[in-house]
């Protein structure tokens, strides 16, 4: 393939994504609020789920000084399911640097925008490109997929060097007009037709006929990466404490650091515990309890940790909650207390209880 090859790519391009894109509310708008809303919740979350979550924040939350102000407990709670909860924090925080440093207004820079928190190059590259026309590079894994097969490129594309040149190639053929536009048509292009897991859909790919890989028939071995580090596994005994008489279950405050920082939770024991141990545990925290129904075994995957959880329902006596717990009943566990995804499967219980 040769540079005159190459430089078609944007005329082949963008027709397709202006015939072929999905319409998505976040493509309706040019308001960066709403572009950088998208882009952070789609994050590690698949489209179609954050289409419900999207139209529900910005109704909870209209503009960005709505969202610096907002009591945090609240925006957690809005955030509830999506997971990587850090992102919801640095989107807070962010959304107060625009309030306090730009008078409510979106840096125009790229450097600007880099400078927010939780805003890394991508999001920086996809908000001014989308938003205010910057020619600045939006790369994420999609587009690292496509050139990397385009030009067989046969490096690690998780090695910053590789990534780098990548970018690079990216932006020589970025048309200076239409930055946001090329942009999202090699997002979107990565995202319904250059497929990742060997399942290219190579007929349907406008750069088909530019793709060094498919030319050799080895567009299924693209991209190159490292294996993922091997995840640790924990154990945990899930005691979902139960006030019967008043409906109520004890929900337990999380650190204010770490993982799922101050969300809530069932109380949460180390170890695989038997009942009798279960109860002795609560005891200790002052709650006097029994075991009365076993938990279906759960397992939840985080990017870097695996929690193996079995555990119990236990009828307590009502008592005054301990340090970092609370009472809470129906309309507070699906209103006011942020459950993080991991406990999902313990929902059903406590809607049998509660």
């Amino acid at each position: 393939m040769d540079n005159l090859d190459l430089h078609m790519l944007p005329e082949l391009l963008l027709p397709w994504y202006r015939e072929n894109h999905r319409r998505l509310p976040w493509r309706e708008t040019k308001a960066p609020y709403h572009i950088w809303l998208s882009e952070i919740m789609l994050q590690q979350t698949r489209t179609e789920t954050v289409k419900a979550y999207y139209a529900r924040f910005l109704t909870l939350f209209p503009t960005v000084a709505d969202l610096a102000r907002a009591p945090q407990e609240q925006v957690l709670k809005a955030w509830e399911g999506l997971g990587y909860y850090s992102r919801v924090r640095n989107l807070q925080k962010a959304a107060q640097v625009i309030v306090s440093t730009y008078g409510g207004d979106f840096p125009t820079s790229y450097e600007g925008l880099l400078s927010l928190p939780g805003v890394g190059p991508y999001t920086a590259g996809a908000i001014g490109s989308i938003a205010f026309g910057l020619r600045v590079p939006a790369v994420d894994g999609n587009v690292l997929r496509v050139f990397a097969r385009i030009l067989n490129d046969r490096r690690d594309v998780t090695r910053p060097d590789v990534k780098k040149d990548l970018t690079a190639c990216v932006m020589e053929l970025q048309p200076p007009e239409r930055p946001g536009d090329y942009n999202q048509a090699l997002m979107e292009l990565g995202a319904l037709v250059c497929l990742p897991g060997g399942a290219p859909l190579c007929s349907e790919c406008p750069l088909r006929g530019l793709c060094a890989a498919r030319a050799l028939g080895v567009q299924e071995t693209l991209p190159v990466k490292a294996p993922p580090a091997a995840k640790r596994t924990q154990h945990w005994t899930v005691a979902l404490v139960l006030d019967m008489e008043n409906r109520r279950v004890l929900l337990q405050q999380r650190p204010q650091k770490g993982l799922l920082a101050g969300l809530w939770q069932p109380v949460l024991l180390e170890g695989a515990r038997s009942a009798i141990q279960t109860e002795q545990a609560l005891a200790a925290l002052g709650v006097t309890a029994r075991a009365v129904e076993p938990l279906t075994p759960a397992r939840h995957v985080f990017s870097h940790l695996v929690w193996e959880m079995d555990g119990f329902a236990c009828a307590a006596q009502s008592c005054a909650p301990p340090p970092g717990c609370v009472w809470a009943g129906r309309a507070e566990v699906d209103g006011v207390y942020t459950l993080p995804g991991a406990f999902k499967a313990y929902r059903p219980v406590l809607k049998k209880y509660l």
